[in-house]
């Protein structure tokens, strides 16, 4: 499934010849940020791509790695309420019962209501949901650990360091404090 926005197919061009046009055209116009934000856009598309293709060869969506993802990352018992999820997820709570629901019918996840007494729904992790996850994310990272590796241990660090730097100050100034867990 192709997405429409923002770059379905990169422009060959680079950054800095759209700046260069843009300044050309229409001087004075603020131009700084395309050298930032479109290689952005244009490494997300390719990430994304790169990372369904080796979802897909696995048998895994990524609405489903999302979830089984953060019930591994929590640790023994592998248990998570459906609202730490969405916010874990960043998706909303009708998204986060609709990816339970399929999960669970696929036999990787069971969902209860918290023993605390509260209306709370805890979902967990079965063995055949660990087994997924397992594999899966063995293979997603080692591909993505590929795709960096032209970056040095001292590039990444840098790079993941102004990468956070970025995000935190574009959350603020957006309004969207959700980014990131």
């Amino acid at each position: 499934m192709a997405d429409s926005y923002p770059l379905d197919t990169p422009s060959p061009y680079p950054a800095a010849e759209i700046a260069r046009a843009w300044q050309r055209e229409r001087p004075g116009t603020p131009t700084d940020s395309i050298e930032i934000v479109t290689p952005l856009w244009r490494l997300a598309k390719l990430f994304a791509d790169d990372r369904r293709r080796v979802l897909a060869d696995a048998g895994v969506d990524p609405a489903t790695l999302d979830l089984l993802s953060v019930l591994r990352r929590a640790g023994a018992p592998y248990e998570v309420s459906t609202r730490e999820l969405s916010r874990r997820t960043l998706v909303t709570a009708g998204a986060i019962s609709q990816r339970v629901a399929r999960a669970e019918d696929a036999g990787l996840v069971t969902r209860r209501t918290a023993d605390d007494g509260s209306r709370a729904v805890v979902v967990t992790l079965t063995a055949a949901g660990h087994d997924l996850i397992e594999r899966t994310v063995d293979q997603v990272l080692t591909r993505e650990s590929e795709l960096v590796a032209s970056l040095s241990p001292t590039g990444r660090a840098q790079l993941a360091a102004q990468l956070q730097d970025l995000l935190d100050d574009v959350a603020k100034r957006t309004g969207n404090l959700r980014h990131g867990v």
